[in-house]
């Protein structure tokens, strides 16, 4: 008897380790028998609305993102009220709304009250790296939604002018390491970024420069900036954050931080910093150290944080409409 209890225990520690491996509760498979459909769905919704209107992928992406770094990822982004997340500053030109309302109309017709909300996020962000042409990767499942939006709960997202120590921290609490935030931060290889968010950089940013602008921007690709955001022109004009390769998921962006072409100050900061320039490199191939694949690692980085603070079994529920609780 005693045994048998041994090996019983055994085999549990090993089952709770593999839950434990893939997330809090979370596994590739989720609905293979409740919603056996689900990822097909999703992935259909998402190419449709791409295919009229290709700005939604870095949307969905950055969606997700703003997600699970307020309260967890339970689609808490996607309520809507006067006082939610969607109306804080930091999600005001967020985008792609419509598209996770559509793939849950389409899976309420499949499959009523089976998919929350949060898992359509985390596989519509999937979904649309892939449309812009990079890898795709596994999607845990088994998120429920939450109850609890709030704006002023979004005043911790990272932010276009942290410092990388601000951005480390902000990244290490919600246990994601240098690497992680490297490669999450490579997500900006598609999408674009509004000059009110960068402006500062352009114009009397150093005084102790000749031009005035932040030393860290090549010389060269200073004016097509200035061009692009003049000192007072449109605050909501969109610039590219990738000038390689905007529209394809690829590692130029990190060429770009190599050149001193990032558009965000935080961008460029990952290259100032040895940490994280060690890993830049890396995902540049640069000789004489060991190379990372960028989109293998940016969709394991996604797994991590795609499982922050996830609310799984009895814990939140699951939203027949995904901008309002039951």
């Amino acid at each position: 008897m005693a045994a048998l209890t041994s090996i019983l225990l055994f085999l549990l520690l090993i089952a709770m380790a593999a839950a434990l491996a893939q997330g809090q509760g979370t596994r590739v498979g989720f609905y293979s028998y409740t919603c056996p459909e689900v990822e097909s769905i999703v992935k259909e919704t998402v190419t449709d609305h791409f295919n009229s209107n290709p700005t939604i992928a870095p949307g969905l992406l950055r969606m997700h993102f703003h997600d699970c770094f307020v309260r967890g990822c339970d689609a808490s982004i996607l309520l809507t009220g006067s006082s939610t997340e969607r109306t804080a500053g930091p999600n005001s030109l967020l985008r792609g709304y419509e598209v996770i309302d559509d793939a849950k109309t389409r899976l309420e017709a499949a499959c009523p009250g089976v998919v929350s909300c949060a898992d359509i996020l985390a596989l519509a962000a999937r979904d649309s790296v892939l449309l812009d042409k990079g890898a795709s990767w596994k999607v845990p499942t088994g998120r429920r939604d939450g109850r609890v939006s709030l704006a002023s709960e979004t005043a911790n997202l990272p932010a276009s002018r942290d410092s990388i120590d601000l951005q480390k921290q902000k990244f290490a609490d919600k246990g994601l390491n240098d690497q992680d935030l490297v490669a999450l931060v490579g997500g900006h290889t598609i999408g674009t970024s509004a000059c009110q968010f960068f402006r500062d950089r352009l114009f009397n940013f150093n005084m102790t420069t000749g031009n005035g602008a932040d030393p860290s921007i090549d010389p060269a690709f200073l004016p097509q900036l200035q061009a692009l955001c003049p000192q007072n022109g449109d605050a909501n004009r969109r610039v590219a954050l990738d000038t390689g390769s905007p529209n394809t998921f690829d590692a130029s962006f990190f060429k770009n931080l190599k050149n001193g072409r990032g558009i965000l100050q935080s961008d460029q900061k990952l290259w100032e910093d040895a940490s994280t320039r060690s890993y830049v490199q890396r995902f540049l191939g640069i000789r004489g150290l060991q190379g990372l694949n960028f989109n293998v690692e940016f969709g394991r980085s996604m797994v991590k944080m795609s499982n922050i603070g996830v609310k799984t079994c009895t814990e939140g529920e699951i939203r027949r409409v995904c901008s309002a609780i039951n």
